[in-house]
């Protein structure tokens, strides 16, 4: 199509200024977001668009006088604004979205098969910055702006990390939208300094002896949600990758043993691509994992909190925090069993690679993402090392 190419499936205008109007512009080519990613549409706007520069560029070489001819033909018509050219960056007749307007078309785009928590995280921090800042068109936003949002989110008690969040939040939907919408508008909440560390509190893990604890208050009371506490206890994975589990997830007949396959599911998406994994499973995992594939039905492990359409972990997680509150009194949260395996598993003198890979942290440097990793034999026996007999 002529006057168009496209970039991340958003069709764009552009045209060259002819040499003998340039000193009308600022560059030599107009360029700027057609706002649509159908060839269609593309098509027949930048059709009009280059229609209307070409009768703007005729009107910019036509003498003074042929242009005032048609307005004096009729008394009384008031003289014709100088035609403004258009600017780079800028669509013609357009203007800046309201914030809350661009996350809407945020979600609406890259929103498309991600979990409900990914729209409600999306719309918090967004709701944070107009409650503080304002509701306002993307190019009033200042910096002022950006660093008051920032001050004022630590006021109200919130760590570093979790700041750290909302404003990559906010930046990729600022960043976005302006894409989308052809604004050529600085963003004045990328660079913002703030200190990450800040109010953040360091997760204590369990002691071997704390876990022991758990474990056999796990097979005392044996029902749903301890299951799943136990399962945490010696596999080290994430609340929400067991609270999603499928029965079919379980593999009690594996040829290396029994075998937790960690994958991604309708109801629940992994955190990494390195999330996807398979755990041997040893000790109390082993037991929680026998417990709930012989006493639930349909395809899901838990559905107490995961059905077809959700994974509820945070409901899990509060009814497990409450438990572990009243039952051990040490100050432990849910994630800290996480930490506890990749200490107990540094303890036995378990490899980092092999440690990344039960635990399905991203690997560090380039060759640990070549081939498929260590086989599940290896896993085993390094998972075997670390049981406490529960």
């Amino acid at each position: 199509m002529p006057y168009t190419f496209r970039k991340s499936g958003v069709f764009y205008f552009q045209r060259m200024v002819p040499q003998d109007l340039a000193h009308h512009y600022r560059t030599p080519r107009i360029a700027f977001s057609l706002r649509t990613r159908s060839r269609s549409e593309a098509q027949r706007v930048a059709s009009d668009l280059s229609s209307k520069l070409d009768e703007q560029w005729r009107s910019l070489r036509g003498s003074p006088a042929s242009v005032l001819d048609g307005f004096l033909k009729q008394p009384n018509t008031p003289t014709p604004a100088p035609l403004s050219p258009l600017p780079v960056g800028a669509q013609p007749g357009a203007s800046a979205g309201l914030m809350s307007e661009a996350v809407e078309l945020y979600l609406k785009h890259k929103g498309a098969g991600k979990p409900n928590t990914f729209s409600s995280a999306a719309r918090r921090a967004l709701g944070y910055l107009t409650s503080i800042a304002g509701d306002k068109p993307l190019n009033d936003y200042t910096r002022r702006d950006a660093t008051s949002f920032r001050d004022e989110l630590f006021n109200r008690g919130m760590a570093g990390s979790s700041v750290s969040r909302t404003f990559t939040t906010v930046k990729a939907v600022f960043n976005f939208a302006c894409a989308e919408w052809g604004l050529d508008a600085r963003n004045p909440f990328a660079g913002v300094y703030f200190d990450r560390a800040k109010g953040v509190t360091q997760r204590e893990p369990f002691s071997d002896d704390e876990i022991r604890q758990v474990q056999a208050a796990c097979k005392e009371t044996d029902d749903e949600l301890r299951w799943i506490l136990a399962l945490l206890a010696d596999t080290g994975a994430r609340l929400a990758e067991i609270v999603g589990l499928a029965r079919e997830d379980v593999e009690l007949d594996h040829p290396d043993g029994p075998m937790l396959h960690i994958r991604p599911h309708p109801w629940r998406t992994l955190k990494t691509r390195s999330s996807q994994r398979s755990i041997p499973l040893v000790g109390s995992s082993l037991w929680a994992a026998q417990q709930a594939t012989a006493e639930t039905r349909g395809m899901h492990l838990f559905p107490r909190y995961t059905d077809d359409a959700r994974c509820n972990a945070n409901s899990a997680s509060a009814a497990l925090s409450k438990w572990l509150k009243n039952n051990l009194k040490a100050g432990r949260t849910v994630h800290s069993l996480r930490h506890s395996m990749r200490d107990r598993l540094r303890a036995v003198e378990c490899p980092p690679d092999i440690v990344d890979q039960i635990g399905g942290w991203a690997p560090s440097g380039v060759g640990a993402s070549y081939g498929r990793g260590y086989p599940l034999a290896v896993l085993r026996e390094w998972m075997e090392r670390t049981a406490l007999g529960g």
